[in-house]
């Protein structure tokens, strides 16, 4: 082979960049090209006119490199610093400057087939994918490679990443991102990489010690052959022509080498006058454009010799002719074939064209008679050729398949030419039904060809295949169209803008062959066949594989198609979906109008639909996506807003919902259809739902007793009612309601407010005993108790409202700090509402701070908390309660509800306080019992006197002044004298110790009260019967029923301003006689014998001296029988409600015997009814000593012990006729 002479003369230059230039690449539209620059820019040019159309401005250091999206609508370029920009590949204008996309220099990058994927590689040794819808590089999306990364390239098909490093070559798999292989490449550098059209081979080339091309196979990563030699210097870039026939390689070397990829050879050279950095082709293949240090792009013309051979013509006709033949217009072919026979009536191959456009217009005949004729003339490949062809078509394949083996002759053993022959002959035979044979035929073509240039082959079979495909589908074969279309696409491995029509004109001219939707119509038929055959989700998935590889430009040309596509499954898949919804099977609902929206057929009623299946899924946000596209669809409609403000609601973004609810209400308003107004009728708007809200919050708090101040357990804030109002109206709950009652049912809605205003409010309270320094109001005022440094007080509110808010409930309050201890109006307020609160308290936690963790039973009857004076009412109080040990852990490890409804717990505090269990379960305040309940705080203690007293106010239903300083007594003596003044019972004046100052009848101190009540025998039926036919015989029935009416004519006893009036039986003491002092231990206590009228002698032992006979002063006492109408045998006295108003003096209420009383007349029923209570007279009875004072009132004489009394003799009446009301001081 003779040595070339390189060129040095390109055809024109592109002159305008003012450094070197490290980029150049053809637009797909042929008409321009774009440069990158080190002078920071990058350069659009006109390839027709050579003029800049653009210069696109933004990087910041050099544009080392660049990619052009194969459908051209995009371009990234990638910079010397890390800089990565993306750019309009119409306009050239920025589309995103994505910035540092890598910490050094981005040195290569390229598009995936599909145009969606973005990879850009760097000496940081990292590849990186990027969405191009976004622009944005998703975190993961990474390759690691093992050196600084040369040259990134996707094959054709997009299945796989090739990548060039300093070391070695890696191979990605681009679904998995898994390195599949790895090979050394070079013995230098790996420099660039590049690949044929058909992804049939890997071209790499190598740095200045190994600067050679190598081709690699795909099939098994080999090398193919040996490498291509001829570069002296490092190869920057590698390129190949269109047709996969030719290579183009510039290098530092100053050279651009042109290479046939057949047999490897150089076939031109092309020199720069300095290094050559890179090399593209045309869009047609017919010229190399090349750039590098010599600061322009150099445009050279590929020899024409190599052109015929790319351009895979091989059949010999005039320009115009085969533009007619290949555009289809025959009859103009056939006028310039006739044209030229006419000028020349010997010219062979004008009659062998002819005869081929006359096979095209199925003419067999003439086409018969023209290649005869031209084979008579002059025997010719193209003659033996189209006799072939029109022999065929005339059904003679026997004679066809001879003719075409004639052709052989003329094929001057050219491989390219011989392989052509051998796909036209298997053409014929497949057009003579003898497909098995035609496509096995191809078949062993392809694998006879050298070099696996297998694309011509892939093409063929490819577009029989799509024939074979139609014919079944034509057929309602649809399994078996599947499969030829199938096969197709598999065959047709080569990109969908590979542009085959091209590469083989002559297929496109022998048999009319639209080759430039080749893969467009397999990927288009295998779709419809699936379709076709029932099978839906298979058509499906093959629509979206072709629709995510093609490129803008194709979608373009299958725009129609897919519309009619789409359209047809979206009519099968919309009315399962209605079905699917109206059967409540939301997933599968939302499955397939999933399927029908993003075919781009749904309507507002699809997204409607599927808004309302996500909803009833909780799907709220995708759910409000789709009620936005039905806005957007139609937005004059209430629906989408509907759906919008129940997807916001789900959502819990409350306002917007309200909006969008205010919107619907809108457009219901303002709808032309009547029907639609009529809607309006049912909703209400969410103020008048609002103002409903408020009056039952209203209601709630004025009605129920709840404290003033709570803690907000969600935010840890100390809240008034302004504040505890404010967190409502901002909660989930206020806003859940607010959007949920907009309907008009009225009762409904408003029973719906109060039940959850009900729950919102409600609170929990702390039972527990003062330790150290409590936290009060000002130490918490304003601040987040759950961020303040934890001290003993403050850890103990922390855990409290900790646990309450577990619990669910918003409020808690502590009497420590949640009360202003300095404001005697509040203080007093909410001592009086105390025992209210605790009661209606959804939870009162009590706090044991002294039982540890894991205690045993009776810990809680020996907790220090057992002796304080205010947990009594705190424990009787509340219907829910618990108990925490110190810990903060449940006691006994009690995980019930309520501890008042454990057996266990309410036995231990049973015998701990000696309440019974029952009224420890569900204490009811009030009078009733009050000697009991006075007992069961006869032992506590408080650390203010007067709280002793205080405590009891809501046990006993009372409300009195406040008045811290009165001292105990006071406080004592006003709460008894209430009890006895609002309910008559006297047994609260059973009791013994120390009288009190505020009334001598009062115990001086609670204490008094410990002792059980004197409980005295009382007769039986039986034993009254016998007494009461005793006393018929002695006693005079008028004198008993006196009796009778005199006692149940007295009024209840009365108490107010420190003096009781008190009504009794009285008996006059007539001697006493001190006996002597009491024990040892108490040496002030004297007793004395006592002598009374109609009673029985007694001792009393007191510390007061009695001075009855001690000369000149008599003082006057008595021994009186406080009256209990329960002796009258009627309804207990306790429940009667109104004693009537008692204003008479001693003297009125006083009746002496034989004083004058009204008497009804005499009958046995009353008889009967006065002997039994004269009999029940007779019994031991509880007497007080009385001390008459000058001012004509007594005073009680406190004893250390029950005075016991009794009747002398029962029939004597008389001495029980003393029946008076005595005021006591």
């Amino acid at each position: 082979m003779s040595q070339l002479i390189p060129s040095t003369t390109p055809l024109r230059t592109f002159e305008d960049h003012t450094d070197v230039i490290h980029a150049v690449a053809v637009f797909p539209d042929r008409r321009r090209m774009i440069t990158g620059s080190r002078d920071k820019t990058l350069r659009l040019w006109d390839l027709e006119t050579g003029v800049i159309l653009k210069k696109m401005v933004g990087h910041h250091e050099m544009v080392r490199t660049f990619a052009i999206s194969r459908d051209g609508q995009f371009i990234a370029s990638g910079g010397w610093s890390g800089e990565l920009i993306a750019w309009h590949g119409e306009t050239g204008k920025p589309l995103q400057a994505i910035g540092t996309a890598h910490p050094e220099r981005i040195l290569t990058l390229d598009f995936s087939p599909n145009g969606t994927v973005l990879v850009t590689a760097s000496s940081d040794r990292t590849a990186k994918l990027w969405n191009t819808k976004t622009w944005h590089w998703v975190q993961g999306n990474q390759l690691h490679c093992m050196g600084i990364v040369r040259s990134v390239r996707y094959s054709p098909d997009g299945e796989i990443l090739a990548v060039a490093t300093n070391g070695d070559i890696n191979i990605f798999n681009c679904g998995t991102r898994e390195r599949v292989a790895e090979f050394k490449g070079h013995t230098g550098r790996n420099f660039c990489l590049a690949w044929t059209p058909g992804g049939t081979r890997l071209l790499s080339a190598g740095d200045q010690k190994d600067p050679t091309i190598r081709e690699w196979d795909p099939s098994t990563w080999m090398q193919v052959g040996d490498p291509w030699t001829g570069h002296t210097h490092t190869v920057h870039a590698i390129a190949v022509n269109p047709g996969g026939t030719l290579v183009a390689s510039a290098s530092e070397d100053n050279d651009v080498r042109l290479w046939r990829l057949s047999d490897r050879q150089i076939i031109a050279i092309f020199q720069h006058s300095d290094c050559a950095l890179c090399v593209t082709f045309s869009m047609d293949g017919k010229h190399i454009l090349s750039g590098g240090n010599d600061k322009m792009i150099s445009e050279w013309e590929v020899p024409d010799s190599e052109l015929a051979q790319e351009s895979n013509q091989i059949l010999a006709i005039n320009a115009t002719a085969r533009n007619a033949f290949i555009a289809g217009d025959l009859s103009t072919a056939e006028q310039l074939l006739t044209q030229e026979i006419d000028t020349d009536i010997n010219n062979h191959t004008s009659y062998a064209n002819r005869s081929l456009v006359m096979a095209r217009m199925h003419h067999w005949d003439h086409a018969l008679q023209d290649a005869i004729k031209s084979v008579t003339i002059q025997p010719s490949l193209t003659g033996y050729i189209s006799k072939g062809i029109a022999l065929c078509g005339k059904g003679k394949l026997g004679d066809a398949r001879k003719e075409l083996d004639l052709a052989f002759i003329f094929t001057n053993e050219d491989p390219k030419t011989i392989r052509f022959l051998l796909l036209i002959k298997a053409i014929v035979i497949f057009n003579a039904d003898q497909h098995e044979e035609a496509i096995l035929r191809i078949r062993k073509l392809a694998d006879a060809c050298p070099n696996n240039d297998t694309l011509a082959c892939r093409v063929v079979e490819a577009y029989l295949h799509v024939q074979l495909g139609i014919n079944a589908l034509n057929g309602a074969r649809y399994d078996e169209a599947t499969d030829y279309f199938t096969a197709a696409v598999k065959s047709s491995t080569f990109s969908s803008n590979l542009d085959i029509h091209l590469i083989y004109e002559d297929l496109v001219m022998l048999f009319g062959w639209n080759l430039k939707s080749l893969w467009q119509n397999a990927h288009q038929k295998l779709c419809n066949a699936l379709r076709q055959g029932g099978k839906l989700e298979e058509a499906l998935g093959s629509f979206r594989e072709m629709m995510n590889i093609i490129d803008e430009t194709t979608k373009a040309r299958c725009f129609a198609w897919s519309i009619a596509f789409r359209q047809d499954c979206s009519a099968f898949y919309l009315p399962k979906g209605d079905a699917a919804f109206t059967a409540s099977n939301y997933d599968k609902a939302i499955d397939l109008y999933s399927v029908v929206i993003d075919l781009d057929f749904a309507n507002d009623t699809v997204f409607a639909n599927r808004s309302k299946a996500r909803s009833e899924k909780m799907l709220w946000e995708d759910a409000l996506l789709d009620a936005q596209k039905v806005i957007e669809l139609n937005p004059s409609s209430h629906i989408g807003y509907q759906l919008k403000h129940k997807a916001l609601h789900g959502a819990q973004r409350y306002n917007q919902a309200i909006r969008a609810f205010e919107v619907m209400l809108t457009k219901l308003d303002s709808a032309h259809d009547m029907q639609i107004r009529k809607l309006r009728e049912h909703y209400i708007s969410p103020s008048e739902v609002e103002r409903d809200i408020r009056k039952s919050v209203d209601v709630q708090l004025d009605v129920t007793p709840r404290p003033v101040r709570l803690f907000n357990t969600t935010t840890g804030l100390l809240c008034d009612r302004e504040g505890q109002l404010h967190a409502f109206k901002t909660s989930k709950e206020y806003n859940e309601l607010l959007l949920s009652l907009t309907m008009k049912y009225a009762d409904l809605r408003m029973e719906r407010i109060t039940e959850v205003v009900a729950t919102y409010f409600r609170c929990a309270m702390l039972s527990h005993r003062w330790e150290g320094r409590e936290p009060l109001l000002h130490d918490i005022k304003d601040k987040v108790v759950y961020q303040l440094k934890a001290a003993s007080g403050l850890v103990k509110l922390q855990s409290f409202c900790e646990i309450v808010r577990k619990a669910g409930l918003h409020w808690a309050w502590v009497d420590s700090c949640c009360i202003d201890q300095q404001n005697n109006v509040e203080v007093q307020k909410s001592l009086n509402s105390m025992f209210a609160w605790y009661h209606h308290a959804a939870l009162t936690i009590v706090y044991l701070s002294d039982v540890p963790h894991s205690s045993k039973s009776s810990a809680l009857a020996k907790s220090a908390w057992n002796t304080r004076g205010w947990t009594v009412p705190e424990f009787l109080a509340p219907k829910v309660i618990l108990f925490y040990q110190q810990d903060w852990t449940l006691y006994l490890d009690d995980h019930s509800p309520n501890h008042k409804e454990s057996v266990e717990i309410m036995r231990e505090l049973q015998d701990a306080t000696g309440i019974d269990a029952r009224a420890l379960v569900a204490f009811q305040p009030g009078m009733r019992d009050a000697r009991e309940k006075l007992q069961w705080a006869s032992k506590r203690a408080t650390t203010v006197p007067e709280d002793i007293a205080y405590s009891l106010f809501g046990i006993f239903r009372i409300q009195l002044p406040i008045l811290y300083g009165e001292n105990q007594q006071n406080a004592l003596g006003r709460l008894l004298q209430e009890i006895v003044a609002r309910s008559g019972d006297i047994t609260a004046l059973d009791w013994v110790g120390e009288s009190s100052e505020f009334n001598s009848c009062l115990p001086a101190n609670i204490v008094s009260y410990a002792a059980p009540p004197c409980t005295l025998p009382s007769l039986h039926e039986d034993e009254i019967q016998t007494a009461v036919s005793s006393l018929r015989n002695t006693v005079a029935a008028d004198l008993a029923l006196k009796l009778y009416t005199q006692l149940d004519k007295m009024s209840a006893p009365r108490f107010a301003n420190c003096r009781l009036r008190l009504p009794c039986i009285a008996f006059w003491v007539t001697a006493q006689v001190r006996q002597g002092h009491g024990p040892v231990q108490e040496p002030a206590h004297f007793t004395y014998g006592v002598k009374a009228d109609g009673l029985h002698d007694l001792e009393i032992t007191t510390k007061d001296t009695l001075i009855q006979f001690v000369r000149p002063t008599l003082q006057t006492f008595l021994l009186v029988r406080p009256w209990n109408r329960c002796l009258l045998g009627l309804p207990d006295f306790a429940e009667l409600h109104d004693f009537g108003d008692n204003t008479q003096s001693e003297d009125e209420d006083r009746t002496m015997p034989g004083s004058s009383v009204e008497q009804e007349p005499v009958d046995s029923e009353s008889h009967s009814r006065a002997l039994r209570l004269i009999a029940r007279l007779g019994q031991p009875f509880s007497a007080f000593l009385l001390a008459q004072q000058h001012s004509g009132e007594y005073k009680r004489i406190a004893s250390d012990c029950t005075i016991i009394a009794q009747i002398r003799d029962v029939a004597s009446i008389h001495n029980m006729m003393d029946v008076r009301t005595l005021e006591i001081l």
